[in-house]
């Protein structure tokens, strides 16, 4: 019995010794575990922060954006106007360059004397001395002159 009962005894501590060995695993997973949970909750907390930073980028630019449309919106519609007058200016500095090419036109044949078979300088029409001055100078316009003189149609 002595031999039974040593083996029992080394079975019985064998049993302890694996005992121990179980709870030494048990307690390693346990700590693995914890440690795998602990990681997975750092991970989503950079992940929330990650995409939180992601959102607030996306409403900085959303909102730069706002920013920009209003401000080309802005441009587009004060260049419709600067083109608009533009346009407007064109026109009436074509209308000035035909009425000066016309004065231009008129003080010429007044001061041609009258060559062509009317009456000269010297002779006044009807009686009428006119008393023109000319020189030999055309009439000039100045853009500043025009800008400043209004027109009325």
């Amino acid at each position: 019995m002595d031999s039974s009962s040593g083996i029992s005894s080394n079975s019985s501590s064998g049993l302890q010794n694996s005992g121990s060995e179980g709870d030494l695993l048990d307690q390693r997973k346990r700590k693995r575990m914890i440690s795998n949970r602990e990681s997975a909750r750092r991970s989503r907390l950079r992940k929330q922060k990650h995409l939180d930073g992601l959102m607030a980028q996306v409403a900085h630019l959303r909102k730069e954006n706002h920013h920009m449309l209003t401000a080309l919106n802005l441009t587009a519609h004060h260049y419709v106007g600067v083109e608009s007058e533009n346009t407007i200016l064109r026109a009436q500095a074509a209308e000035l360059t035909s009425r000066l090419h016309s004065l231009n036109e008129i003080v010429s044949f007044l001061c041609a004397g009258y060559n062509d078979g009317f009456p000269s300088e010297e002779e006044p029409v009807y009686g009428m001395d006119y008393g023109w001055n000319c020189s030999s100078q055309p009439i000039i316009m100045t853009a500043a002159a025009s800008a400043d003189a209004g027109f009325l149609y």
